[in-house]
Formats: structure tokens, C-alpha cells, sequence
């Protein structure tokens, strides 16, 4: 019983039992943006649908359960023989089997998929992004596994299956299939082509055995891996199943889990190959033109996940301070606390109109989309990854120590913020990606251009800003140096041109006057008195 001292006030209620698809103004302009009309009534029911599932507290709760009860790893069973399985808790497999059925695996069999999928991680990756990371994937293996048709027909409907079938089994007995990825070594990192694993070919065609080792191997009890390895004829991209099509086990030796700082619901393994079977997808020696299709999805998938996980914790800054008295008023009403807020508030939806817009790139076969995708991907990735971390880190700010206890969710979202800076590819890889394209395919840029050209003369900055990129893009000198401040830029620009067109003004001009003219502090909660601060920060508070 509580003491007559304990009386609980001045204490925002949780932020549960709400539709976090329709609180978002951002994401649900943008799809509405990016969708044809005839698609939009149904992906804005299935999404609803979905944020409805996201602001429960059930579903809540099991992003807490299984970040609380991080995977095993079991190498024998109790008689001995080697298994090299992960156990997971059981709110883990909740997850997975709703975001499987949630489509997030479908993108590639829909109308307007990409998209659809796109607002949908958003969504998801607020819950637990751990489980996205085998749902991301699974996405992401479909385009490196066209590449050979015949592996594509037997794969491709157990990748895209709205079905969680669990379990290790032959592929050909279940409903659906998620999908891992091993390509980092000891030695080598980011730098695949120092890859050591040997691929030997055997006497079926296209068959291979390998041994070597993976440094990274995420959500090991997926149903098969995209690798590679050393071939005769250079490094290789393989298909590794971890259960062989007579029911055996295919060698897979699970050597030990990675201790990580964030995603700690999801498994991260080192994993030894020794006589490995696995079938060659593509051609010999051009394993990472195969696998590029691949890492390209995962790369959208972290600017997507990094978009979800500022959304997040600005909503939850901006619901706990439009309750949270002090001073003789409510915080959100303070002048100071309602800039800081209204800054970050105007990061994430930044973050958020990029990501879909990006995605709505990869629904288009058109030829501009595809360059443009080229650069904007690796930039996009690049920066919106890396501002996730500070927004992350401010947004507890804006709870104090509420904001420093677990049960705020603030400390898991701070934890998780710099994971999709580092996978696939840290910032010197996508700032020196940046500079491949630039100077290989002109098309790129010019789509690009194309691209922010489209809001030129809607604002004085952002005319500066181009111009000034045009100025940096002809000065070739010390470019290497300067891969970072370039890319950068073409982020920025990027966002300011796509919220000119698109955002409220307030928005796009809180934008323009601090991203790109230069009239903000290095922290957050320093744009200028002249912004309708209130107003952005009204835009960003999720309604129970």
C-alpha cells in the first residue's frame, strides 16, 4: 500500500493506445505524395492498421521483452551433437511474424510496394529494430537473386510471402523464408575484396564448398545467407541454405554472438565455414556487382530505420513535455524547451520526406529514377544516419532523468541511433561511394540536379545553396578530403529542395534559414526567434 507521501503528479500518461501511422503529418503526406490514387485508400488502411499495432501496449511491450531477453546461443544439444542454434524469446518471434504479415518482406510483388514498405519500417522500426534487421534482409535479397532466374523462381515467393513460417527446415516444406547476409571478415571489414573465405567448385554445376569465416552474420537463424567468397574466378556471390534439401544441416558452425551496444534483440554471430555447401549466384569474379542490388535495399533500410527511430523519440520528447509541468507552465508552452523541440521536430520530418521519396524512386523503372538513386542513396544514408544519434540523445534530454531510466524507452533509442550509421558501410564508405558515382556516371548528377532544380526560385537559401554546391562540385582539388563535406551538402540540399515543394511553409523555411542559410548553433534548440516554432512543434505531437 502507498505511503501518504506517494502521490504520483505532474507525470505525462504513457504514450500507448494510438494510431502512430496517422500522428505522423509527415509520413502520411508522404505516401499520400508518392501513391497513385487509386492505391491510397488501401495502403492508408493497411497502415493505419498497422500504426494502430505499433501505439499498443501489448506490442510495446514486446519490444521491451525481447531487448530485455537478448538471443542465446546454443552449439550442442544436451547429448552433445553439434546444432549451432539461437533462441530467442518468444516476443521476438511476435515481432517477426507481424512484421512478416505486415508486408515488410512483399515490397517486390505489390503496386506501389516500395513505398507502401517504406512507411510501414518507419512504423515498425519504432517498435524494435532488432527485428528489422531479417526483415530488411529478406527485402533486400530479391534484386541480387534476379540476377540468376533459376534461384529467383525457387526463392523469390518464399522471400515475398506474407507468412512467418519458423523453424530450420528444407526450404521447398515451408510457407516463407527470411534471408541473412555475410560478407565482413576479420581482415578486411568494409573492404569485401580482402575477403579470404575459398569457394571450391564440386561436380554439380553451379555447387561449390566453402571455408573461411564471417566477422558479422546477422539473425543467424535465418533460412539461407547471401555470402562471398573466393571462387577460381574471383570473389563470388553464394546462396547458403542452412538446411540442405534431404532435411541435414548444412555446416554453419556458430562460433559466438556479438555483445553489442543497441539491437541487442536481434542476434549478430561469427560464423565458421568448413566444406559449407552453397550454389553460386551470378557469374564467378563479379560477386559484388551481384550482391550491389542487396546492399543498395540495406542501405535505404538504415536512412528508413534511422528516420523511424527520430520519429520516435521526438514524440515521445514532444507528448511527455506537452503534459510535464515546471516553472508555473507546461514545458511545450516554455520558449526555450518549445525551440529545442521544434528543431527536432523539423530533423525528423527532414528525414522522413527523404527516405520516402527515395523509395518512391525505387517504384519508378524509369532510367532518371534509377541515377538518381545512384547518389541520393549513399548521401541519404551518409547523413540522415548520422543526425539520428544526436536527435536520439537530445529528445532524452527533453525528459531529464525520466529520460535516463530505461523504462522511458529514451535509453534503448539512444543505444540503437548509431547502429545504421555503421552497417552497411560507415561514412567514409558512402562519402567515397559518393565520389565513384560523381566521377563515373554523369547521369547521376544530372538526375540529381534535375531533381532539386525542380524547387529552384521557391527560396533565396536554398538558390544559394545550389549554387554553392555547383561551386564545390567544379573544384576538383583535395576532393577525397573533402568526400564528407560534400556529401553532406548534397544530403542537405536534397531535403531542403523536397521540403520546399512539399512540407508547410513553416517547415520548409525553419529548414532553409538553419540547414542551409546558416542561422542556427551547433546544438539543437537555437533556430531563430523570427520561426512559427509552435507550429512545427503542434505538426510533431502524436494525439491519444
Amino acid at each position: 500500500m502507498a505511503g501518504s507521501t506517494h502521490s504520483v503528479t505532474n507525470q505525462p500518461p504513457p504514450l500507448t493506445g494510438y494510431d502512430a501511422y496517422t500522428a505522423d503529418r509527415a509520413l502520411v503526406e508522404a505516401v499520400e505524395r508518392h501513391l497513385p490514387p487509386e492505391l491510397r485508400d488501401e495502403a492508408d488502411g493497411e497502415l493505419s492498421a498497422l500504426g494502430r499495432t505499433c501505439g499498443s501496449a501489448q506490442v510495446q511491450e514486446w519490444g521491451v521483452q525481447a531487448n530485455e531477453n537478448p538471443p542465446r546461443l546454443r552449439t550442442h544439444d544436451r547429448y552433445g551433437h553439434r546444432i549451432d542454434e539461437v533462441d530467442f524469446h518468444p516476443s521476438w518471434h511476435r515481432l517477426l511474424g507481424k512484421g512478416v504479415s505486415a508486408g515488410l518482406t512483399a515490397a517486390w510483388t505489390r503496386p506501389g510496394g516500395q513505398v507502401r514498405r517504406a512507411a510501414a519500417f518507419v512504423l515498425w522500426t519504432q517498435v524494435d529494430a532488432g527485428n528489422c534487421c531479417p526483415l530488411s534482409m529478406t527485402h533486400a535479397a530479391v534484386p541480387a537473386l534476379r540476377t540468376d532466374p533459376e534461384l529467383a523462381t525457387e526463392w523469390e515467393p518464399l522471400l515475398t510471402s506474407m507468412v512467418y513460417d519458423r523453424g530450420l527446415r528444407p526450404a521447398a516444406g515451408k510457407a516463407g523464408a527470411l534471408f541473412g547476409m555475410g560478407m565482413t571478415e576479420k581482415q578486411g571489414g568494409s573492404d569485401v575484396r580482402a575477403n579470404t573465405t575459398r569457394a571450391v567448385p564440386l561436380a554439380e554445376s553451379g555447387t561449390y564448398a566453402l571455408t573461411g569465416h564471417k566477422w558479422f552474420c546477422s539473425a543467424p537463424m535465418s533460412d539461407a545467407f547471401l555470402v562471398l567468397a573466393q571462387a577460381p574466378g574471383g570473389l563470388t556471390c553464394f546462396l547458403v541454405p542452412r538446411v540442405l534439401e534431404d532435411g541435414g544441416r548444412n555446416v554453419f558452425l556458430l562460433q559466438r554472438l556479438k555483445d553489442k551496444l543497441g539491437n541487442r534483440s536481434n542476434a549478430s554471430a561469427e560464423v565458421e565455414f568448413d566444406g559449407t555447401w552453397a550454389r553460386r549466384v551470378g557469374e564467378e569474379g563479379r560477386g559484388v556487382r551481384t550482391i550491389i542490388g542487396m546492399v543498395a535495399a540495406t542501405r535505404l533500410d538504415c536512412v528508413l530505420g534511422s528516420a523511424g527511430l527520430m520519429r520516435q523519440a521526438v514524440a515521445q520528447a514532444v507528448h511527455h513535455c506537452a503534459y510535464r509541468e515546471a516553472f508555473g507552465a507546461r514545458l511545450v508552452d516554455q520558449p526555450l524547451m518549445r525551440n529545442v523541440l521544434a528543431d527536432l521536430a523539423v530533423e525528423s520530418e527532414a528525414a522522413t520526406t527523404l527516405a520516402l521519396r527515395l523509395a518512391a524512386a525505387c517504384d519508378d523503372d524509369g532510367e532518371q529514377e534509377r541515377a538518381l538513386l545512384r547518389i541520393a542513396v549513399p548521401a541519404a544514408k551518409y547523413w540522415v544516419t548520422k543526425r539520428c544519434a544526436p536527435v536520439a540523445v537530445e529528445a532524452a534530454e527533453c525528459l531529464g532523468g525520466n529520460g535516463y531510466v530505461e523504462e522511458s524507452q529514451l535509453p534503448r533509442l539512444v543505444r540503437e541511433s548509431p547502429l545504421n550509421s555503421i552497417w552497411e558501410g560507415a561514412g567514409n564508405v558512402q562519402a567515397l561511394d559518393v565520389l565513384r558515382v560523381l566521377r563515373r556516371e554523369p547521369a547521376a548528377l544530372d538526375a540529381y540536379l534535375r531533381e532539386v532544380g525542380l524547387a529552384r526560385g521557391a527560396d533565396h537559401r536554398l538558390d544559394a545553396a545550389i549554387r554553392s554546391l555547383l561551386t564545390e562540385l567544379a573544384d576538383l582539388e583535395g576532393i577525397e578530403a573533402r568526400a564528407r563535406r560534400l556529401t553532406e551538402r548534397l544530403a542537405l540540399v536534397l531535403q531542403g529542395s523536397l521540403l520546399v515543394r512539399f512540407a508547410p511553409s513553416d517547415v520548409a523555411d525553419a529548414f532553409c534559414a538553419t540547414r542551409l542559410g546558416g542561422d542556427a548553433g551547433a546544438a539543437f534548440g537555437t533556430l531563430p526567434h523570427s520561426l512559427a516554432r509552435e507550429s512545427l512543434v503542434e505538426r510533431a505531437r502524436p494525439t491519444l
